[in-house]
């Protein structure tokens, strides 16, 4: 076993499934399944979920919405991923804690990054909900950040695409998928990995980042084996 903790990043995109926008059933038992075959092994999990199948805040403003509340719309559009995936995780015999970046003690805690860690050290999986709590921070600086604060070994980037290419293997066929780059040949390419802020967290911190397909049943368990799954990149 490579990890013994990690962050895993979900896209809130991916949660659709086939449908156009909310929650597909399959696909979220999908990630329970895997994600209790890590949990399994004795890896402390700790997730971001993203909510894009349900409110992008940065499309707040072609709907008329003020960045910034269009931002706490997306946080809250998290929030409900992240709850339904407690559900689905629980129901599949895990314990879990659902943390949160602003205040909905109805559902959730705050987020104490020792209160986070005491969790993930009692093998309980934790969600971090709401990103940060700051307008104009994406979940992937979540998931970057909370990484870091909880000081999991890796990042584990879950979409849809199976790794970092020289170019969008969806538009480009002759677009090559790299099996290990740099942090400073990603910039020096300008490829698309994470926004900005988020990239750089992970570089100052030498904290390694592996962008995977989620959507493929038992990837998860074969990048915590130590398999060739993916794109990793790492300061080296």
């Amino acid at each position: 076993m490579k990890y013994k903790r990690i962050l895993l990043k979900l896209s809130g995109e991916a949660l659709m499934g086939d449908k156009n926008y909310g929650i597909d059933s399959s696909r979220l038992q999908q990630y329970a399944n895997d994600i209790k075959a890590v949990h399994e092994l004795g890896v402390e999990i700790a997730i971001v979920i993203g909510g894009g199948n349900i409110f992008r805040g940065v499309q707040a403003g072609n709907v008329g919405i003020d960045r910034v509340q269009g931002d706490y719309m997306g946080m809250l559009a998290t929030l409900i991923n992240a709850m339904a995936l407690q559900s689905s995780l629980e129901q599949n015999g895990m314990y879990t804690r659902l943390m949160s970046g602003i205040k909905v003690e109805s559902v959730c805690e705050p987020f104490i990054r020792r209160r986070a860690i005491r969790h993930l050290e009692k093998g309980r999986i934790v969600i971090f909900g709401a990103g940060i709590g700051n307008p104009y921070f994406t979940t992937d600086s979540t998931a970057s950040l909370r990484a870091i604060e909880i000081e999991a070994e890796v990042v584990l980037k879950g979409t849809r695409v199976d790794g970092v290419y020289t170019a969008d293997p969806e538009k480009d066929r002759d677009a090559k998928r790299y099996d290990k780059i740099s942090f400073q040949e990603v910039y020096e390419k300008n490829l698309s990995v994470m926004d900005m802020t988020a990239f750089t967290l992970c570089q100052e911190n030498n904290l390694p980042i592996i962008v995977f397909d989620m959507n493929k049943k038992e990837n998860l368990l074969n990048l915590v084996h130590g398999k060739n799954v993916g794109t990793l990149i790492t300061s080296k």
